[in-house]
């Protein structure tokens, strides 16, 4: 289970299955670009997902949510009765640009995940982590025997209990 929970965690593509470039999605276009505007904070799904080389199916996919607010996460996977929760830092001088994650409640409790990201549109990001905390991986790939989580993610639309969430900063408090 934990390094299932790990493996959701992470939680910002080889292949065009991930955060395709919608060009014609202009919406926070110019934000994309610069980033400084870019707002990480909300839902996200994975949409596709490599890990060493071995692509993830739907159904795990599926069960992943990663919430986002200002500079905290939680991820939870359906079926799993804990959540990973942590802080990140964004690093956007480097070409790639780079998060560092630190893990403060759940299974990884205590770790670090280095990761580099790139911003798609206003609704699309993918992420490179490496799992094994010990460096930023170099491109977007995940390649055969490699501690490498590749992953492209979508902004889900608010429901209802996540504007709750919101607004009353429950987030912190899971």
């Amino acid at each position: 289970m934990q390094c299932h929970t790990l493996v959701v965690i992470l939680c910002l593509v080889s292949t065009p299955v991930f955060a395709g470039d919608d060009s014609k999605n202009v919406k926070g276009a110019e934000s994309a670009q610069g980033n400084s505007k870019f707002q990480f904070d909300g839902v996200w799904k994975p949409k596709g997902a490599m890990l060493g080389g071995v692509l993830l199916p739907p159904p795990a996919l599926n069960a992943i949510t990663l919430r986002i607010d200002k500079d905290k996460y939680e991820v939870t996977v359906v079926g799993e009765d804990h959540s990973d929760k942590g802080t990140f830092t964004l690093d956007e001088t480097t070409t790639p640009k780079r998060m560092t994650i630190t893990s403060t409640a759940g299974p990884n409790k205590g770790k670090t995940f280095l990761a580099i990201y790139e911003i798609k549109n206003a609704d699309a990001m993918r992420v490179c982590y490496d799992l094994s905390g010990k460096e930023f991986p170099k491109e977007f790939k995940a390649p055969k025997d490699t501690e490498l989580y590749l992953v492209g993610y979508r902004r889900q639309l608010p429901d209802a209990d996540d504007a709750k969430a919101k607004t009353t900063g429950t987030l912190d408090q899971r």
